[in-house]
């Protein structure tokens, strides 16, 4: 969904250890910049040492919050958040922030929830608090990604999860 080069500059928001980050500063060369961002230390510290072992010199592992990144505008070609977005409290907070610090043309690469026809409407609020996530609608994370100016909208539904990903206006 991202459509990654040689020299792109990415944003990996929830890494965890950064297991795709890894794998995009491979992909983007030593041209190329990858900054992983999560909030949780002990995540980071454990990608810190695969990052020494991986001898990757392209990629920073930064602790930070989702909705507050510590980026300037235009910032980055390429910028994901997998399996993360539906844990975040105000997740299109983030998508302003993801959206901010992407280029004109930047991707944007989502892997999050969805409410499928297996989910009857009456239950969404409970099973969401009793899992302590959200559950999007088919079309929320779509419609928020078209109101913030992204084009190309592509999605992929699989059971209870979506793929979504999208360009950036120019």
């Amino acid at each position: 969904l991202m459509s990654l080069g040689t020299g792109d500059r990415v944003l990996d928001l929830a890494c965890g250890p950064g297991n795709f980050s890894r794998e995009f500063a491979r992909i983007v060369g030593p041209e190329g910049l990858v900054a992983g961002v999560d909030v949780s230390r002990t995540m980071l510290e454990r990608g810190a040492e695969e990052l020494r072992r991986s001898g990757l010199r392209n990629l920073a592992l930064i602790r930070a919050e989702a909705s507050e990144l510590p980026f300037a505008d235009d910032s980055f070609e390429g910028a994901c958040c997998f399996a993360a977005l539906h844990l975040m409290a105000e997740p299109f907070e983030v998508l302003d922030e993801l959206t901010r610090v992407l280029a004109p043309g930047g991707r944007i690469a989502l892997m999050t929830s969805v409410r499928r026809q297996l989910t009857v409407r009456p239950l969404k609020p409970v099973l969401e608090r009793a899992s302590g996530m959200r559950i999007f609608e088919s079309g929320e994370i779509v419609g928020a990604l078209q109101e913030r100016g992204f084009g190309e909208i592509h999605q992929r539904l699989a059971g209870m999860v979506q793929f979504v990903g999208g360009r950036l206006a120019v």
